[in-house]
């Protein structure tokens, strides 16, 4: 059974960080590209970092420059580096495999960015 656990939200103040991780088991780890989502206005959840088996990364114009996505093969986690936080970065904070399937949504993280 493929089980993601996101952890590392919190309450943080405008300009701070956080680290995000996301724990996979099951076989899923190892055979796709993953990714970080949160929702947006008019979608249910969007991508907003994606890293290949291989490392290669991409990022939404939103968080480019101030987030950055790793992964541990050898852990079978994905991270999630966020810097420079904003108010609007305040939400629940998915991975999954990217694309993403609607089977392995977990709960998420709940991320509070707020003076």
């Amino acid at each position: 059974q493929v089980q993601l656990v996101e952890s590392g939200g919190g309450l943080v103040q405008p300009g701070g960080s956080l680290r995000l991780s996301c724990a996979a088991s099951g076989s899923i780890f190892s055979i796709n590209a993953m990714g970080w989502y949160r929702p947006a206005p008019g979608k249910q959840r969007e991508l907003i970092a994606g890293i290949t088996i291989g490392g290669r990364t991409h990022y939404a114009d939103s968080v480019k420059g101030r987030f950055t996505i790793s992964r541990d093969n050898a852990k079978n986690t994905v991270y999630l580096q966020m810097g420079s936080l904003k108010p609007e970065d305040t939400a629940v904070y998915y991975c999954n495999t990217h694309p993403p399937v609607t089977q392995f949504w977990g709960q998420g993280t709940q991320v509070t960015v707020s003076s």
